[in-house]
């Protein structure tokens, strides 16, 4: 089968060695930089905290290719959009790009949703890419894929009150967790899945991180309802305000 047809089959696709030795060095230390010398200057509605008085439980960043130039390169590379484009059969363009870390012995679950349940886009021809820093299994909060779920549709969601996860499959059954596949991955590994792949992770029981960047990707011919993205995107703000989830001081 080639990377396509297998990626339309189950939904997802994992690439190891995806960054060479020289690339993950470089994508570690830009990452640190990033942490150390500009988070603490971003727009608070970009910046999650496990808990925001400490700035060391940093969760995830949206945005970040909007905010400096080495995200910028990485997420316009041809390496990058390359496999965008294979996957789903036409000319991409980057919607966002965010760091994630799942806190040792803090990180919480990853409930289980479809990525194009936020995005609110027609047709559902999108993909994220998951780009591993480090070492990911199930202890640390790995991402596990429901195998074949791209093929069967948008699954009715609910709110769960997780940070950055707010709305998670409604019917999630015995079945669905049954069917996951737990994933693994190493620093360079990429992982990618459709919008419509139904995917979760277990907290983070480890004393290690789980860092890693997302990119998102949709295809050239799809359509956003702007207005149903931005009040979704607006009432998350005032929600996650409201419970002081986000660093305050910045807007």
């Amino acid at each position: 089968m080639t990377l396509k047809s297998d990626f339309d089959e189950v939904g997802y696709v994992a690439l190891q060695g995806f960054l060479d030795a020289d690339e993950v060095e470089e994508l570690q230390h830009e990452t640190i930089r990033f942490i150390d010398k500009t988070v603490s200057t971003l727009p608070e509605q970009v910046v999650y905290y496990e808990n925001r008085n400490d700035p060391t439980t940093l969760k995830q960043v949206q945005r970040i290719h909007e905010h400096d130039d080495y995200y910028m390169r990485l997420a316009t590379s041809n390496k990058v959009v390359r496999l965008a484009e294979e996957l789903l059969g036409g000319p991409v363009t980057i919607q966002n790009m965010q760091y994630f870390n799942k806190i040792p012995r803090m990180g919480k679950a990853t409930p289980p949703h479809q990525d194009g349940y936020y995005f609110m886009i027609e047709p559902q021809e999108a993909v994220t890419m998951w780009l591993s820093l480090g070492h990911a299994d199930a202890s640390n909060g790995a991402v596990s894929y429901v195998r074949g779920s791209n093929r069967g549709g948008m699954r009715p969601h609910g709110s769960t009150g997780t940070l950055g996860f707010s709305q998670g499959i409604a019917d999630w059954s015995d079945s669905d967790d049954r069917a996951c596949v737990q994933m693994e991955a190493g620093p360079g590994d990429m992982l990618v899945h459709h919008s419509l792949t139904i995917h979760r992770a277990n907290n983070n029981s480890s004393d290690r991180d789980r860092k890693s960047i997302g990119f998102i990707f949709y295809r050239d011919d799809v359509e956003i309802d702007k207005e149903a993205h931005a009040a979704y995107q607006k009432k998350l703000h005032e929600t996650l305000k409201n419970q002081g989830q986000l660093r305050t001081g910045k807007s």
